[in-house]
């Protein structure tokens, strides 16, 4: 099972999505207080099990949110997205080398955080 950690930038507060296996797989957007950012973890955790994806590489056209948005960055990297119903960013990943492996790293957001743990950094 995989572990949320949240902590404190100079910005405010985030938080990290990890795998079982410790690698991080997705990290939050800045929160102006560690209670609104609890609450981003809580909608990570509902939108990751009903997000659709957006994939360009499917042919397949944007989708309701939330959802999962594939996207290749300037640099060629293989990146996502997960936005919440209203449509705001809720969740980032880091450049992935593939397309394969950004698509294992949505699989591993789906798996993981509906059932992570909250630590504190």
């Amino acid at each position: 099972m995989g572990r949320f950690q949240i902590f404190r930038s100079k910005a405010g507060y985030r938080f990290r999505l990890f795998s079982g296996n410790g690698e991080p797989i997705a990290a939050s957007e800045v929160y102006s207080s560690r209670s609104l950012c609890r609450k981003g973890i809580e909608s990570v955790r509902l939108c990751a099990a009903l997000a659709c994806l957006a994939d360009p590489a499917d042919g397949n056209a944007p989708v309701r949110h939330p959802r999962f948005e594939l996207f290749q960055d300037r640099r060629g990297a293989f990146r996502f997205r997960l936005t919440a119903r209203n449509g705001k960013i809720i969740a980032v990943s880091d450049a992935y080398s593939t397309h394969a492996a950004c698509r294992k790293g949505i699989d591993s957001v789906r798996q993981n955080a509906p059932e992570s743990s909250v630590e504190e950094a």
